[in-house]
């Protein structure tokens, strides 16, 4: 077997093809040969798990609690200077996920075991035999969702290929974004298919997982196509690139018509997961009281060992405590090097459904745990207060934040996430331990949500069905489950303030779309799903010197330290009260410092670059002008930083 890492770039260097050819001629790295493979059962099962590739918790960091870094809902120690910068991002040489090692290998998948699949040569449990092979299908829609999000359009492989020049460039014309969400759903429904549930007790991919990840890439594209019109990034639009091919010549859309296609797509799938799958229930216990367990169902569900427990968790990784293992638990418990902005915070509305500046009840923010006094039940259980329970053995709290403590134990704007804090102390619930607790890579939650979304988007009202999981999602909150309510109290000219979702193409959207936003933005907190609903609803165009703003700290918070210097010198500890009163985590130091005036977004950011020697082994005579890959929109064709 001979494995491409790349269409072009792997086996075509600047000489000739035979720079390739020790590569090519190899064993594979996992010496499988479609000879002596793929005949049983636990052949297909120990290819697919060996192809998984989800966001979980790993090793030393707080895992998939740091994948909302970089947005407007948290923040690491260090602003991603690559987004929010100015000429930093440029284009390469090889764009590193202009790949398609993984593509070729579920390829590779299909052609060796369908056609012993079905001349019933694969010996097993025949159940078993289509529930992996759903798996590759689900594999190989995970693997494209990921290139949709990053480049658009992209190139649609379905088969291996021979190391043949041509073949290699003719495989790598890019196809319109619409047909690349298209064949991912293709793929989707092959997987619902032939996939079963509580196969694995839900530790391997589901049914129930493939409907819920259809749901997600059909809303995607559905709001992609809805709010980046007009825009070059869309095909069929005025600039798009991709008119400039020959073999685009024939290429026409509707637009609106694929929309609705996408949002049907979103909408049945949604169903058919939300009406079978109830909500984790809260018991609105706000701490525990002598045992780490049974005091909060919903609590408890981010850090339960065994998640196969949980109906709400479709899919999720286990760990062992005598092999594999991480350390959220332990980050959690010492700051972790990352913290929740204020406009994340300010977002979550009174128990009253009320937004806190239109609440008579609202008491402000001079503690932290004043701010969560009478707020939604997800603020008061997933951030942690000062006055927090930490450890139950000793009734340690969690005290004021670890501003001054910096690396690993820092807290970044004073706001630390506390969704999948255990209070279990051999889970990390005291320094120095590690953690074995599950981690959720797919929840039932998100069904409901994007129901809403999608039917309010197709619709332009919320139908029972939408209104039922709303109120579903709020009771479980703790929230008066009248959003209407909600709705006619929300002023968009202060939530605009801290939350980029207010927008689309840099316009504010109406009230009832906001909250459906806010609901989705307040349910996943730190679930590291806001950068894709940020970049498909087109709601960066107006971050233009963003300040990111962090705790209440010179009201009264700056009483309890010592050693707070914030004259902006390499020796301040802190930002200065002359700026605000809120902790400003960027503002810290003026000198060398490009953030200090805000994050800036650049149009070519919704979409990556292709690396110009990409686009030149794409080319019969390696000239950028003849190469069937085209740039994407504001990007250069050599390597130099965005247009625009």
């Amino acid at each position: 077997m001979k494995i491409f890492k790349y269409i072009i770039t792997t086996c075509m260097g600047l000489s000739a093809l035979s720079s390739c050819d020790d590569f090519l001629d190899r064993e594979p790295l996992d010496l499988i040969s479609s000879e002596q493979y793929f005949y049983s059962a636990d052949d297909l099962a120990a290819y697919t798990i060996n192809h998984y590739s989800f966001p979980t918790h790993e090793g030393w960091s707080l895992g998939t609690l740091n994948n909302d870094n970089g947005t407007d809902n948290q923040v690491s120690g260090s602003a991603n200077q690559s987004l929010y910068v100015k000429d930093i991002w440029i284009v390469p040489s090889n764009a590193p996920s202009w790949n398609f090692e993984r593509i070729r290998a579920f390829n590779y998948f299909f052609e060796n075991v369908l056609p012993k699949y079905e001349a019933g040569e694969i010996s097993g449990d025949a159940t078993l035999i289509k529930h992996y092979i759903g798996e590759a299908y689900f594999l190989r829609a995970y693997e494209y969702f990921i290139k949709l999000q990053t480049f658009g359009d992209f190139p649609i492989i379905t088969q291996t290929y021979a190391d043949n020049k041509d073949e290699l460039i003719e495989a790598s014309k890019r196809r319109p974004r619409n047909e690349v969400a298209r064949f991912i759903l293709e793929d989707l429904d092959k997987a619902i298919e032939l996939m079963s549930n509580d196969v694995f007790s839900r530790n391997r991919l589901t049914k129930d997982a493939a409907l819920l990840f259809k749901s997600r890439v059909a809303l995607y594209e559905a709001r992609y196509e809805t709010y980046h019109r007009g825009t070059p990034r869309l095909p069929g639009e005025a600039g798009w690139p991709g008119a400039n091919m020959d073999y685009n010549a024939g290429f026409k859309i509707d637009l609106n018509a694929e929309v609705d296609f996408f949002l049907n797509q979103s909408m049945d799938a949604d169903k058919q997961v939300a009406d079978k799958i109830a909500l984790t229930s809260n018991s609105h216990q706000l701490k525990p009281t002598d045992s780490p367990y049974g005091w909060n169902p919903f609590f408890e569900m981010y850090s339960t060992v065994d998640m196969s427990t949980v109906p709400e968790v479709l899919f999720w990784r286990a760990y062992s405590s005598d092999f594999i293992l991480h350390c959220v638990g332990t980050y959690l418990y010492i700051g972790g090097n990352m913290g929740l902005t204020k406009g994340m915070v300010d977002s979550f509305l009174m128990k009253d459904g009320t937004p806190i500046y239109a609440s008579d009840d609202y008491k402000g923010d001079a503690t932290i745990m004043q701010l969560k006094e009478g707020r939604d039940e997800r603020l008061q259980l997933f951030v942690m207060g000062e006055e927090d329970l930490k450890v139950i053995a000793t009734g340690e709290k969690f005290g004021y934040p670890y501003i001054l403590k910096f690396g690993e134990e820092h807290d970044v704007t004073g706001y630390r996430v506390k969704k999948c804090f255990s209070y279990d102390p051999t889970q990390g619930a005291s320094s120095g331990q590690i953690s074995s607790f599950g981690s959720i890579v797919f929840r039932a939650v998100e069904a409901y949500l994007n129901y809403m979304e999608a039917s309010y988007m197709k619709l332009g009202r919320v139908d029972e069905t939408a209104a039922r999981y709303w109120r579903a999602i709020r009771e479980r909150a703790g929230v008066d489950t009248d959003f209407e309510k909600t709705i006619q109290m929300t002023d968009m000219e202060k939530e605009k303030v801290g939350d980029w979702g207010a927008y689309s193409g840099g316009q504010l959207i109406d009230a009832t779309l906001y909250n459906i936003r806010r609901e989705r933005r307040n349910e996943l907190l730190s679930e590291g799903l806001r950068m894709m609903d940020l970049k498909s609803w087109r709601s960066l165009d107006q971050v233009n010197g963003y300040i990111i703003e962090g705790f209440n700290l010179w009201d009264e918070a700056y009483t309890h330290y010592d050693g707070l210097i914030y004259d902006g010198s390499a020796s301040s500890t802190v930002s200065s009260p002359e700026l605000s009163k809120y902790l400003r985590p960027f503002q810290r130091v003026r000198d060398n410092n490009p953030v200090w005036d805000g994050l800036v977004w650049s149009k070519a950011n919704y979409l990556d670059p292709i690396g110009f020697r990409d686009m030149q082994l794409a080319s019969p005579d390696e000239t950028i002008e003849n190469s069937v890959i085209y740039q994407n929109p504001y990007w250069p064709t050599e390597a130099g930083p965005a247009l625009e």
